[in-house]
């Protein structure tokens, strides 16, 4: 895990930006480590500490009250702008960000559309099922992305029924964790929030990577937002907060919703530790994150010239690749690289997953080549 040196947060500080050698590793010398095991920069509890203490020196930190005011609310007017939405409210976790925009949504109505292989549907023990009542229809089958086609079967059948029930939300996740990072088709969600408006349903984005998604697709966060009434975004997975989310939407839901936080137990005394790491990596993301998609692309093009390696795209992928390698087992491979100052993790016996977060920016695409031919051996 990663310590931090005093002065290059002053340094950063002062720019606003992450410096590409900020984070150094104490059981690596003075080697940066790329790790390709998160979507974030999994910072050790001393680093995390550390920067708190550096953002506090160059700031003046407001404390929150119950998850109110203060630091929080600096977040959420600079989550809804960026979002394109009237306010935004934080969450402890983004299972309740979802739960709760689930529910609101949905009102007195009692269904929901869902993927199958969504986050909600399958990794939130039944919450919105068990809490609120409301029924979730799963669609895709195994695919990430389901069809307007299947949306209308469901909402034929759920209108003209023996006892007529109503859809009241079309939840929709992307990029699809459990599909190793791939993107809702695009031109699919448009037709899906098209009918969904014409039939008076809601919209909701479960977007705890949308960040991610908007680098390789091209696609704007505010465009993909704009599709959607409320959109939910995780804190802690690549903006590197302890814990949290952001859910955003019109003013006349969001602002109630402090209530309802604290009714399922969530409303945090003070919140201030996660706001303001998530502020501080927030800030000029899309910029640094670009930036990383562009030397890791550069990166895969130049292991696939090598014979022993074989990548592996997901279609419609965002930033998870399979690196396949070919004369030494994933496990001494990872071993070697990490000798290196690269983490990795082995997925199977003749392969890993390498995922892209900005780590990747201590070092570049030749640099980061040479290391993984040196750790064939």
């Amino acid at each position: 895990m990663r310590d931090i040196h005093r002065r290059d947060f002053i340094k950063m500080s002062s720019l606003g930006v992450l410096s590409p050698k900020v984070f150094s590793s104490e059981n690596l010398g003075s080697k940066d480590q790329v790790n390709f095991v998160s979507d974030g920069l999994n910072l050790s509890p001393s680093a995390y500490l550390k920067l708190l203490d550096e953002i506090s020196l160059k700031k003046d930190i407001k404390d929150d009250y119950f998850s109110r005011g203060g630091s929080i609310t600096e977040l959420e007017l600079r989550f809804a702008e960026d979002l394109g939405k009237e306010a935004a409210i934080f969450m402890p976790t983004g299972t309740l960000a979802n739960h709760i925009a689930i529910r609101s949504l949905c009102g007195i109505k009692q269904k929901a559309i869902v993927q199958q292989e969504s986050h909600i549907y399958n990794d939130s023990g039944d919450c919105v099922q068990s809490l609120s009542h409301i029924n979730l229809l799963p669609l895709g089958g195994k695919n990430a992305s389901f069809t307007l086609e299947e949306v209308k079967e469901v909402f034929q059948k759920a209108e003209s029924g023996r006892v007529a029930t109503q859809i009241g939300v079309i939840s929709i996740e992307s990029p699809v964790r459990r599909k190793f990072g791939e993107v809702f088709d695009f031109d699919e969600i448009k037709r899906i929030s098209s009918f969904a408006k014409e039939k008076g349903i809601k919209m909701h984005l479960d977007g705890a990577r949308i960040y991610l998604a908007a680098a390789y697709t091209g696609i704007s966060v505010k465009s993909y937002s704009s599709l959607f009434d409320t959109v939910y975004v995780s804190l802690y997975k690549y903006f590197n907060a302890a814990s949290g989310a952001i859910l955003a939407g019109p003013k006349d839901l969001i602002e109630p919703l402090f209530h309802t936080r604290r009714m399922f137990g969530s409303g945090l005394h003070q919140a201030w530790i996660f706001s303001e790491v998530a502020l501080y990596f927030q800030h000029n993301f899309a910029e640094r994150y670009t930036k990383a998609v562009k030397i890791s692309e550069a990166l895969f093009d130049n292991l696939a010239k090598n014979k022993r390696f074989k990548i592996n795209k997901i279609t419609n992928g965002s930033n998870i690749i399979n690196l396949e390698v070919k004369g030494i087992s994933p496990k001494d491979f990872a071993k070697n690289l990490l000798q290196q100052g690269i983490l990795v993790k082995e997925k199977d016996e003749i392969s890993l997953n390498l995922l892209v977060n900005e780590s990747i920016l201590y070092s570049d695409e030749n640099e980061l080549t040479s290391k993984f031919l040196k750790s064939l051996n």
